[in-house]
């Protein structure tokens, strides 16, 4: 039997709002940048193509969590300029994508490629039974 879900997509649009734009200027989650995402099945597998710019594969940290597909990277970057007063300028850009992985999803032969700056995961699936046909005779039996 399966467990349904129930997705409230208004109480993650009002999860981002308060990241993003909340009054707290303290918050761990300023600089967090939600890439473009697609998500997709095509031949018995589940698509995950993330837009990762200036990430390499390093950066990148993918991993399977309570049935849940979690992709987050973290880039630092850090120049050091003896002509100007600060000894280190550092930034750092990070992100963090949780998709929900179905149950058919064969987590054991996940691939994940990232070129060009576009992270693309396939998630295998089994493949759905085909439906039994039922044969309808002219006469019913007594």
């Amino acid at each position: 039997m399966a467990n349904l879900v129930r997705w409230d997509p208004f109480a993650e649009l009002s999860a981002l709002q308060k990241q993003f734009f909340g009054d707290d200027l303290m918050s761990p989650f300023k600089g967090v940048n939600i890439p473009t995402t697609d998500v997709y099945t095509k031949n018995n597998e589940m698509v995950v193509e993330a837009h990762l710019p200036n990430f390499n594969q390093d950066n990148v940290n993918i991993q399977v969590e309570n049935n849940a597909l979690v992709i987050s990277a973290e880039r630092h970057e850090k120049e050091e300029d003896k002509d100007k007063k600060y000894v280190v300028r550092e930034s750092s850009s990070s992100f963090y994508r949780n998709i929900q992985l179905p149950e058919r999803a064969n987590t054991d032969k996940i691939e994940a490629h990232l070129e060009e700056g576009v992270l693309k995961v396939r998630v295998p699936l089994t493949p759905l039974p085909e439906p039994k046909k039922i044969a309808i005779s002219a006469k019913a039996k007594k």
